[in-house]
């Protein structure tokens, strides 16, 4: 069978029984469906105000495209999932029942202009979809009214000129705008109504904080904060409100400021409360101001009066500084930080991680041939090993190099991790002991797989070669067999034979080539190789999986793919946030299948568990794995 990708013929020989099979036909979706199971991770790393606890026990908090509803005591999760790219806000009603929250612009034009969704925390339903067609590149800050029972919302557009929008988000029409002007040149980081008088707005951001009105024709009137010349900040960072009613303010010298309630004047000023900037204000039920150090990671209590206790605690220096604190129940606070991690405890006791997540890219995910574990890695330094039944970290660890993909031994003894300055490092899984590290090349690592009888590696670069390994002593010794040469690009994917003597692999310029591994060499004659049995499908482009490919496909859109291990079904992670699931093999160049969004980046890496009962798949960019149900 020839398929053209990018105008490239690839010519990809069937196996000796699908000689009559009829290209024209289309093949069915499978009869297994995907649900979302658990999300792992949080955004903290760029995006602020993104964390509360809901009456119902769940703190709600968003990463890639979801927002995620997360019992922490019952370790349930639920999930939101009408959003078609990056959430970047999140606001709750006075009522505490629903949930606002923001996008920005995505890949599919139509679909995923910017717009705020205001939902039902309980239900799930989605009562109302404003400002779609109107932002231009995505909503920033999203707020409720609180004076008058949360009739109003107030949304912060990003366009060269920030927008303040105001929306009665309950008329039946579908969201009316009450009012709509320019805000600011600089950026604008937050929107919040005032508690106690109705229709008064304040946001801040770059050099500024201002002061809002809407009056009873629906107009927007501004007053600018003053500031002494000596103390005025690069940004106002965060904002908060006392019971007087007076504001206050967070900025990026870490000081605190005090505005009386209905000026626009500074009534009290505590300065250099943080080494850098003040992430996150909170005033909490019993009056106390809580406020917490971006890069500090400190967390300073002071009394109603802004005066300081001497109570204070500062989170470990691994899981970054404070980005936002949300009042748990009694003393218990939550902790979002920037190092996109959620912690939980109190100030006095300190606090453990109930989330815990990458910080950059994430390309490399391999589930254990055996166990319910599965291992991920990242641009960011950190193997993190998962535990897919109890949805928790069982380990993390920084290995001190950039990390691109990961595998599991044949016998899950140990976990292989290749990186992208060429190094690959063997570790045991139960000790995290490096036990073996050595470089091929100078550029990255694209994929590791081991023989089905454990015997041998193979490591595919994007210097274009293949190198094998033998493995000795349970895979804590290698030595080099030799490389394979003939691929003209990076090399993408690879698969072994059931029987370890051979290997396919596929590159960057859309190329399906075969090896012998003993020797190193190319087999020239691909059909001779038309019947063998593969011990996996990561490969894309082969015969079992032409179906994948949509057309006129560019070759880089599929990033992943894989094969449950009973044989029954594929799944593929695109360019376009979309986690497919084909009916194995996918030989009909017409297949459908099931297509699920939730990833808001490009899905790098998609994995079924041993059993074939779960999915796992990895989000890129947007640094969230997902688990998925099939069922």
């Amino acid at each position: 069978m020839r398929m053209y990708l990018r105008g490239r013929p690839v010519v990809l020989h069937g196996p000796s029984d699908q000689d009559g099979l009829d290209p024209a036909k289309v093949a069915p979706p499978p009869q297994n469906k995907l649900k979302l199971e658990w999300v792992y991770g949080y955004r903290g790393k760029d995006c602020r105000s993104n964390l509360y606890l809901l009456p119902t026990g769940e703190i709600v908090y968003f990463v890639a495209s979801v927002v995620v509803l997360f019992n922490v005591e019952e370790q349930c999760q639920r999930h939101y999932t009408g959003h078609t790219d990056d959430v970047k806000c999140l606001a709750v009603h006075p009522n505490k029942l629903i949930v606002a929250s923001g996008q920005c612009a995505g890949h599919d034009r139509v679909d995923a202009r910017p717009h705020v969704r205001v939902w039902n925390s309980v239900s799930l339903a989605t009562l109302a979809v404003l400002g779609a067609g109107q932002a231009e590149r995505g909503i920033w800050a999203v707020a409720f009214s609180r004076a008058d029972g949360g009739s109003l919302l107030a949304a912060i557009h990003d366009a060269p000129d920030h927008v303040i929008s105001v929306w009665d988000w309950q008329r039946s029409d579908k969201g009316h705008c009450l009012a709509e002007t320019k805000c600011s040149v600089d950026t604008v980081v937050a929107v919040e109504f005032h508690p106690l008088d109705r229709n008064q707005i304040v946001t801040c951001g770059k050099n500024h904080i201002a002061f809002w009105t809407l009056d009873q024709t629906n107009v927007l009137y501004k007053r600018m904060g003053i500031f002494e010349a000596r103390d005025k900040p690069k940004y106002v960072t965060c904002l908060a409100f006392n019971h007087n009613g007076d504001v206050l303010s967070g900025d990026s010298s870490g000081n605190l400021t005090v505005w009386g309630r209905g000026t626009n004047t500074v009534q009290r000023l505590v300065r250099a409360v943080h080494d850098g900037p003040v992430f996150s204000v909170a005033c909490l039920k019993h009056g106390a101001v809580l406020s917490a150090g971006g890069k500090d990671g400190r967390i300073v209590m002071f009394d109603a009066d802004v005066n300081p206790t001497g109570l204070e605690n500062v989170i470990e220096g691994h899981y970054g500084g404070v980005r936002v604190l949300a009042e748990g129940r009694g003393s218990q606070l939550y902790v979002g930080t920037t190092k996109n991690c959620i912690l939980h405890g109190d100030l006095e006791l300190g606090f453990s991680p109930a989330v815990l997540g990458h910080v950059e890219e994430v390309w490399g995910l391999a589930a254990h041939p055996s166990l319910a574990w599965f291992a991920s890695a990242g641009w960011d330094r950190l193997l993190q090993l998962w535990d897919a039944l109890s949805h928790s970290t069982v380990w993390s660890k920084d290995i001190e190099e950039r990390a691109q993909c990961v595998s599991w031994s044949a016998d899950g003894g140990v976990l292989a991790v290749g990186c992208l300055s060429g190094r690959w490092l063997v570790l045991d899984p139960h000790s995290r002991d490096v036990l073996a590290q050595h470089q091929d090349g100078s550029e990255p690592i694209q994929t590791i797989q081991y023989s089905p009888d454990n015997k041998m590696v193979a490591l595919g670069s994007r210097d274009n070669f293949i190198y094998i390994y033998r493995v000795e002593d349970n895979g804590a010794r290698y030595s080099r067999l030799g490389k394979c040469l003939g691929h003209s690009s990076y090399i993408t994917h690879l698969d072994w034979s059931e029987d370890s003597q051979y290997i396919r692999s596929n590159s960057g310029d859309y190329e399906l080539l075969f090896w012998n591994a003993t020797t190193c060499r190319q087999v020239t004659s691909p059909s001779s190789l038309r019947d063998a049995a593969w011990a996996s499908n990561t490969c894309p482009i082969t015969f079992t999986t032409v179906g994948v490919w949509p057309e006129n496909a560019d070759g880089t859109d599929i990033n992943s793919c894989a094969r449950s291990r009973d044989g029954r079904l594929a799944a593929t992670g695109d360019d376009f946030g979309k986690v497919k699931l084909y009916a194995y093999p996918v030989t009909q160049p017409k297949s459908l299948c099931h297509a699920y969004g939730g990833h808001s980046s490009h899905v790098t890496c998609v994995r079924f568990t041993q059993d074939g009962a779960r999915l796992l798949s990895a989000g890129g960019l947007d640094t969230s794995l997902m688990q998925w149900l099939v069922d």
